[in-house]
């Protein structure tokens, strides 16, 4: 997908990886719809995005992707107010670090929320669109955990493991219709998320420097990977060989490191 003068929504865009691909969509973009929670930090970002590009068209949407009904007001007002979509950025997503059988049951249900049932209800509505017009990107923010079974993750590893083959399926359906998918499977991202990801009085997730990736490297790979029509992308060299490499070995090989592991409580 050609990325000049598209129309995008961007799922979480008031901090981390959402934001940063509103600031380097807003360069090419002609329209950019700002979706999360956080109003005054949506407001901020459409204030910053508007004095760097003042022919922008940018629209804030507060949504809290938890809520069903707040998903089909937001799909509302786009048809209210003759939005069209035709890149969709699902970049929203929680997670939760520690043991799932001391995990809290709202934060779990929470995650299936945000990190799949919004990201599939989005898709559906706006897909359509762009289908007819045949024209179209959709960038499924995923994770490396998606590969494997991570334990202390086991919920948020399974939720990412959804988002990337659900993007391979879709784009197999897409194929030859216009319309891109994406996955994008960063390893550690320093942003917000490990941050609000710990329990109380744990220390966040941070796992070994050498995987870690800044927010405009996730971006700007995740933007190139659409344009080039790829399906998964895997920013940074360290954590595509580690990948590369846990691919490569049997199950059984797998449950044998897992169990070797040290726990994580």
């Amino acid at each position: 997908m050609k990325l000049d003068d598209c129309s995008a929504l961007i799922t979480g865009a008031s901090s981390g990886i959402g934001r940063e691909f509103a600031r380097q969509l807003a360069k090419c973009a002609r329209r950019i719809v700002l979706v999360a929670r956080r109003s005054e930090r949506l407001a901020n970002l459409r204030d910053e995005l508007l004095n760097q590009n003042p022919n922008l068209d940018v629209h804030v949407r507060v949504v809290d992707l938890t809520d069903n009904a707040q998903i089909e007001s937001l799909i509302d007002s786009l048809a209210r107010d003759k939005v069209d979509v035709d890149l969709l950025i699902n970049n929203a997503g929680l997670g939760d670090s520690g043991p799932f059988a001391t995990s809290d049951p709202i934060r779990n249900e929470q995650m299936a929320l945000v990190n799949v049932m919004a990201l599939t209800s989005l898709t559906r509505r706006l897909l359509p669109h762009m289908v007819a017009k045949r024209r179209g990107g959709i960038l499924n923010i995923s994770s490396s955990a998606g590969f494997l079974p991570i334990p202390g993750d086991a919920v948020y590893a399974a939720t990412k493991a959804y988002v990337t083959s659900f993007s391979e399926a879709l784009r197999a359906e897409l194929r030859g219709t216009g319309v891109s998918v994406c996955a994008v499977c960063p390893g550690p991202v320093r942003t917000e998320f490990q941050e609000v990801a710990k329990r109380p009085g744990g220390q966040p997730e941070m796992g070994s420097k050498i995987f870690f990736v800044s927010v405009r490297q996730v971006a700007r790979a995740g933007l190139a990977a659409l344009e080039a029509d790829r399906p998964v992308v895997i920013p940074g060299f360290a954590m595509k060989f580690a990948m590369f490499l846990s691919r490569l070995m049997p199950m059984p090989v797998v449950r044998l490191a897992l169990r070797l592991s040290p726990g994580r409580g």
